[in-house]
């Protein structure tokens, strides 16, 4: 039976950026924390990023390092929570996906669910891989050479999926497993695999939340207009063309 403090001793780290799914790094936080591991925040910038309730604000992780800083031979481990916005932030980031594939050509564990696997897909690491994610993101995950299986819980090697918040107990459970082992086993590969088909409709739970969320406040509201007026304030011109200046001079 293995012991409450098996990842004594073991560094994880979780990358994340605004946007991530609340749930879905706090509670593997915890888990990974009082099973003793070290775990580092890394992020494509410093300070505190904002977490969401599915696309509603949350409250805000400190972040411990930023990637272009973070050292992937530090860590026993990677952690990748989802959500809508945090891993298509990361999947554009060159910084991020090279940190992704350290972890992968070192056949280090990454633990990953919901969109996570994005930026898996972008760092083109799952080819021939087998793995589960949230349903919607299925297809790419198939176009990026992936087998994708309907299940609360997929490990293929150093890989460990799951769907989303709805699987989080056995997400946790494999996780730990899966950062405890010394020498994970290698990733298998069945040829002609089919992957579990698209789902008919979108998760319930999902839409019934979104039908169901508040309106946003008149603070929320303005304050997304203040910041998009800020952006075109600081917005730099791009510099003119050679024809451009010789036309401006002709007037």
């Amino acid at each position: 039976m293995p012991t409450r403090r098996r990842l004594k001793g073991r560094t994880i780290a979780a990358l994340a950026a605004d946007g991530f799914e609340k749930v879905e790094l706090v509670v593997p936080l915890r888990a990974l924390k009082a099973a003793g591991a070290t775990v580092d925040v890394v992020s494509l910038r410093r300070g505190r990023i904002r977490g969401v309730n599915l696309h509603m604000p949350a409250s805000r992780v400190r972040v411990d390092q930023p990637v272009d800083d973070a050292d992937p031979a530090h860590y026993d481990g990677l952690l990748l929570p989802g959500g809508f916005i945090n891993p298509d932030l990361l999947r554009q980031s060159a910084a991020a996906r090279e940190f992704v594939r350290a972890f992968a050509a070192r056949g280090k564990p990454i633990a990953t669910l919901c969109h996570g696997p994005w930026v898996l897909a972008s760092a083109g690491l799952l080819d021939g891989r087998t793995l589960t994610s949230w349903p919607g993101i299925r297809d790419d995950l198939v176009n990026a050479g992936a087998t994708w299986l309907d299940r609360e819980i997929v490990r293929d090697g150093n890989l460990t999926t799951s769907r989303g918040p709805q699987d989080m107990t056995a997400f946790v459970r494999g996780m730990l497993d899966a950062f405890a082992e010394t020498s994970p086993e290698p990733a298998t590969t069945t040829p002609g695999r089919e992957s579990d088909r698209q789902r008919e409709a979108p998760v319930g739970w999902a839409v019934t939340a979104l039908r169901w969320s508040p309106k946003p406040s008149a603070a929320a509201v303005v304050g997304v207009g203040l910041a998009a007026a800020v952006q075109r304030a600081l917005r730099v011109p791009p510099p003119r063309s050679g024809w451009a200046r010789m036309a401006g001079r002709a007037r």
